[in-house]
């Protein structure tokens, strides 16, 4: 099992700042509260782009760390990722940690005219893209022939820090296991088929489903231990969980109450409710690392988590 007593960091995924001093303010209120992590998200529309807006943000705050979660593998090709990481993370004074997953929004690529890979394919390339990434962060001359990714000697600038730290988001075993053994963080999904829309997925928050996928990355990870991070989607400040998980069910045929109430990717309860059922997820999964969209809800729980 991962280590149970990792400190807790927190992450605050940006969305809706639509103007350059919304995204400012926003950066140095969530640093003032407690935050870890500032993020942003990839996908193809009329919001931010995921990178310039975390080096806007780094640029007012003096602690805290920055990362995209996650960036589209299917839209950045390893060597330019690369170049962009190391050049962010230098003009941040090594605060940058890079978030990657194989893509989801079928809608996107259709918009752009990119062919749309099966899951099994997309999760490939972005094991390949990982391997070569992290090579040339570290400074390597990186020659690499894969199924996806045919480089020849290439040097990118490394980044400032000596180990820049990548999250992985994935879903499935053989995408867990490789994240499991070359990566600093996993963000567990538990997602499962992408809806019409593009953007709403099946979930598969099920307790049970949960402790298989943690255990599998314990098993896999070869004495490693990646930090586990969530991001929540739902974070509700009330007096009665039970009627907020019900409420949140009756939109999620896969879900039912028990387990809405122990999911991490619900927070629901008062602010000592929701303290209680952080410490219980790293107790029961090993997760520490938490991303939310609201920063006033959670502001008052870091404090109780930190104090």
């Amino acid at each position: 099992m991962p280590p149970t007593d990792r400190p807790f960091r927190f992450g605050l995924q940006v969305r809706g700042e639509h103007r350059a001093d919304d995204l400012r303010a926003v950066a140095i209120a969530a640093e003032r509260a407690g935050f870890d992590v500032l993020s942003t998200f990839d996908h193809v529309g009329t919001d931010w782009s995921a990178l310039p807006p975390l080096s806007a943000m780094a640029a007012v705050t003096d602690r805290i760390r920055i990362c995209p979660l996650v960036l589209n593998n299917d839209f950045w090709h390893p060597v330019h990722l690369a170049r962009e990481v190391a050049a962010i993370d230098h003009l941040t004074d090594g605060r940058f940690e890079l978030g990657v997953g194989a893509g989801h929004a079928h809608t996107e690529y259709a918009a752009i005219g990119a062919t749309f890979d099966p899951p099994r394919v997309r999760k490939q390339r972005l094991a390949e893209a990982i391997e070569i990434v992290r090579r040339l962060l570290d400074g390597e001359e990186v020659s690499f022939h894969g199924a996806h990714y045919a480089i020849e000697r290439v040097r990118t600038m490394p980044s400032r820090q000596a180990h820049l730290p990548i999250l992985v988001g994935v879903n499935g075993r053989d995408a867990l296991a490789h994240a499991a053994r070359h990566a600093d963080m996993i963000g567990l999904t538990m997602l499962g088929k992408t809806l019409p829309d593009g953007n709403r997925h099946e979930v598969r928050w099920q307790t049970a489903r949960l402790d298989a996928a943690v255990a599998h990355v314990a098993e896999q990870s070869n004495g490693r231990t990646p930090e586990l991070n969530v991001l929540v989607q739902r974070v509700v400040i009330t007096d009665d969980r039970h009627a907020a998980a019900t409420e949140i069910v009756a939109g999620v045929p896969s879900l039912d109450v028990d387990d809405a109430l122990e999911t991490p990717f619900l927070l629901l309860g008062t602010h000592d409710q929701i303290a209680a059922q952080i410490v219980a997820a790293r107790e029961r999964w090993g997760i520490s690392y938490f991303t939310v969209r609201e920063l006033d809800a959670l502001a008052p729980v870091i404090e109780r988590l930190v104090r």
